[in-house]
């Protein structure tokens, strides 16, 4: 039996290739949810120079004290603190690690945020940094800082329901 006919003016569906819009991860804000109390989330692009993009794969960054503000004379966001080290290969045309960083995101959403930040206490820090395809993206967190209080009453929470969860899985195994 041979072949069937493909019908004229229509190809045969290539092999899958891998997604161009897969995640990877560079980093993560590990103390964020330890020192924040985290309100709201946004995802938002960042602009970057060559030499920064290639920083970035090679892993060279840092959070340091990476937060996000306004600028009042242009109504956009900027990134301070983020550190990227140099590339070497750039030579003089490089890049200045602890630059700003315009963060680019929908005109409805800088207002949405700026109405937000107008709030006491409140700050943008960024939570996680990574590849989106060919793209740099920042999830940004608007977060209010937690006192020693709130930190002691989320690790008691997390303990209890550690406890619990093991308990819960001793009987489950008893009864087998």
């Amino acid at each position: 039996m041979g072949k069937k006919p493909q019908p004229t003016g229509r190809q045969p569906k290539p092999a899958q290739a891998p997604a161009k819009t897969a995640i990877r991860e560079i980093m993560f804000n590990k103390k964020l949810r330890h020192d924040f109390a985290i309100l709201d989330r946004c995802e938002a692009g960042i602009v970057l120079m060559g030499s920064e993009a290639k920083s970035l794969r090679a892993g060279d960054v840092q959070w340091g004290d990476a937060h996000a503000r306004f600028d009042e004379r242009d109504h956009q966001l900027y990134l301070f603190g983020l550190h990227i080290g140099e590339y070497r290969q750039a030579g003089t045309f490089g890049h200045q690690p602890l630059q700003p960083r315009k963060l680019l995101l929908h005109k409805r959403e800088l207002v949405r945020l700026h109405g937000k930040l107008s709030a006491k206490g409140l700050t943008l820090v960024p939570e996680r940094l990574f590849w989106k395809g060919p793209w740099v993206k920042l999830d940004l967190c608007l977060c209010s800082g937690k006192d020693k209080d709130d930190k002691r009453r989320d690790l008691i929470a997390r303990a209890q329901r550690r406890d619990v969860e093991r308990e819960l899985a001793r009987r489950a195994k008893r009864r087998d």
